[in-house]
């Protein structure tokens, strides 16, 4: 008789979550149910959540439309390198702040971390005003350089190395290992969650870009998938069948990614937020 209510409030916080998770992946089932559906169907009153007929050819005139397939390669490069630029900087930052003391480090972290305060708005205009001076306007260096380090990145490494056994590092030195030695044999082997957790937050961020490459990219040949997929907009007409099926093509990478990397992912968010 005891465990009736825990059971009840089992039921009801389980209920309750998956009322949660329905909801807030509501707009993006509504998002792959309209791209399958005729221009008309989308638009009848009352609506019909599912399509009476799967139509397939919404996703084929996207591509026709517009150069979608480039779109995904430019952005999937981009977001690539970007991200393993900040495994390589991030991650050997974060070790000197976890591991390396000198005068000033608490003063340097404290600076880092306070930079996540500020708004990218506030930076934008300085940071295009730079790049146009190297003349690197309508190239991926834009996209490129100025992000291949980011204060949070260093922040979750920097926390996930400090709960490192420091014994592990001295039984190496003891063996006579370099500092780099240690960091790629020994902290970067036991930081993979961490790792997976920082390159998924930053594969997302620049695959979801929109407004510093509107700013920076006029190529269209070099554009992102975001910016591309707004030219479904035009005139007084907006495609929206076409454009929820270019955006279905533009979820859908992420998704699998993250499911490949979730365990790793909530292993790292979980560990990293317990450092001190």
């Amino acid at each position: 008789m005891r465990k009736k209510p825990h059971i009840v409030l089992r039921t009801t916080v389980i209920l309750l979550v998956l009322f949660v998770a329905i909801l807030i992946n509501l707009p993006f089932i509504w998002m792959l149910v309209t791209s399958f559906k005729t221009e008309d169907a989308a638009f009848t009153i009352p609506p019909s959540f599912l399509p009476t007929i799967f139509d397939f050819r919404n996703f084929v005139k996207a591509f026709e439309l517009i150069p979608l397939s480039q779109y995904v390669v430019n952005t999937l490069f981009v977001a690539l390198a970007v991200t393993l630029l900040q495994l390589v900087f991030n991650s050997l930052a974060a070790y000197g702040l976890a591991r390396i003391r000198f005068k000033g480090s608490s003063i340097v972290f404290m600076v880092l971390i306070g930079t996540l305060m500020v708004p990218p708005e506030v930076t934008m205009v300085p940071l295009y005003v730079i790049v146009k001076q190297f003349g690197w306007i309508n190239q991926y260096k834009a996209l490129i350089v100025p992000f291949m380090s980011s204060a949070f990145g260093i922040f979750l490494l920097r926390q996930f190395f400090m709960g490192i056994p420091r014994e592990l590092e001295e039984a190496a030195i003891i063996d006579g290992a370099s500092r780099m030695r240690i960091f790629l044999k020994i902290i970067i082997p036991l930081s993979k969650p961490a790792l997976y957790t920082m390159s998924l937050y930053t594969f997302l961020a620049h695959w979801n870009e929109y407004m510093w490459p509107l700013i920076v990219i006029n190529d269209a040949n070099k554009q992102m998938i975001q910016v591309g997929i707004s030219q479904f907009v035009s005139g007084w007409e907006t495609q929206w069948t076409m454009r929820m099926a270019a955006s279905t093509t533009a979820v859908l990478p992420i998704i699998v990614f993250f499911f490949f990397v979730q365990r790793q992912f909530v292993e790292g968010i979980s560990i990293s937020g317990l450092k001190e």
